[in-house]
């Protein structure tokens, strides 16, 4: 796991305009990592704060509890495990591509994808595995469109 703020001084984005760093601070902050240790990344998420608003009016009902999620994620890896004998991650380049079976319009999709990201063959399959592993926890044995969108939607676009 690896974690960055967003800038130098972390408030960039965040909506209170408290940062103060300029677009060349930010890009050399940026680009500290390099692109083949972000090619091994599988998913970049921003996670901005949460609106004070939102945050004091949450009700217990409203909000999805860590042992819930906890089950899901046990779920999709027994899935895993029975399915092919061991969890997504540890999937050989020719093994994902036999559990994604992607139709025509999927692979189209990554293909324009590849095209324009410039994905790596590495970046490929970790997409496939992310895609599948989403479509696990969502109990479902096909790895479709909405799953690809959610995966793709995980990589790194600067």
């Amino acid at each position: 796991m690896l974690a960055q703020k967003p800038c130098p001084c972390g408030y960039y984005g965040d909506g209170t305009a408290k940062c103060h760093c300029t677009a060349d601070q930010i890009d050399k902050y940026k680009n500290k990592i390099s692109g083949p240790l972000l090619d091994r990344i599988d998913m970049v998420l921003t996670v901005p704060p949460l609106p004070k608003e939102i945050l004091l009016n949450q009700t217990a009902e409203e909000t999805e509890t860590s042992e819930t999620i906890r089950q899901r994620v046990i779920k999709a890896y027994n899935i895993q495990l029975k399915r092919q004998g061991k969890s997504n991650d540890k999937l050989a380049p020719d093994e994902i591509e036999k559990l994604t079976h992607l139709n025509a319009d999927n692979k189209h999709l990554l293909s324009s994808v590849i095209d324009k990201l410039n994905l790596s063959a590495r970046a490929y399959h970790r997409i496939l595995k992310v895609a599948r592993t989403i479509a696990d926890l969502e109990g479902n044995a096909i790895v479709d469109k909405p799953h690809l969108i959610e995966a793709i939607g995980y990589r790194r676009h600067n």
